[in-house]
């Protein structure tokens, strides 16, 4: 006997029909599904949005939101669920990937110069490098910082769009090659279109 089934989650109608049962939920979140179109020129877009989600066991999720600017893109929103007064790695990953659950799908610093891990505001590094963000007594990190030398959409050797934002467990000691020695990944999020 046929059976079909239609769901309706958040953002999508999912509908389908199967033989015996219905077919199982997708395993990632919208927020969570890779993004096909990593690595190639897309149309340059004003304002994207990350919505951060747990990685490795973590509580730790948020919303930021980015804005194109002539040199580059600024980032602000907020972080929770991390230790208090706790200081954390933040980086831009080459693909736009957080399905798998400590985040390692998201794969390595988007770095298409092939240049070695650095601070950004001192000398040579990732594209994908960005400053450590510390959170405040109360597990929360303000975020509210400019990352030069990227965009939103564009030519692929700058583009962030559609790729993911990371949250590490550690600080980053912008030394250690070839991610600062940051530690497991606590929260991703894909960098997406929208305001």
């Amino acid at each position: 006997m046929k059976t079909c089934l239609a769901v309706m989650t958040s953002t999508l109608l999912l509908a389908g029909c199967a033989s015996t049962a219905p077919a199982p939920a997708p395993s990632t979140s919208p927020s969570s599904a890779p993004v096909a179109s990593v690595g190639v020129a897309m149309p340059p877009v004003n304002s994207a949005v990350i919505a951060l989600a747990p990685a490795s066991g973590s509580l730790v999720s948020g919303r930021l939101s980015a804005m194109a600017m002539t040199d580059g893109v600024h980032i602000t929103g907020d972080i929770g669920g991390l230790a208090p007064n706790s200081t954390h790695g933040l980086h831009v990953h080459e693909k736009g990937d957080c399905s798998a659950a400590d985040a390692t799908s998201a794969g390595p610093h988007f770095n298409p110069a092939g240049k070695p891990h650095g601070n950004p505001s001192a000398g040579t590094h990732h594209a994908g490098d960005l400053p450590n963000i510390t959170a405040g007594s109360d597990g929360v990190a303000h975020v509210n910082l400019h990352v030069a030398g990227v965009s939103l959409g564009g030519a692929a050797g700058t583009n962030i769009l559609g790729r993911a934002l990371v949250v590490h467990g550690s600080a980053d000691d912008y030394t250690s090659q070839p991610a600062g020695n940051s530690g497991p990944r606590i929260a991703c999020g894909v960098v997406r279109a929208g305001g």
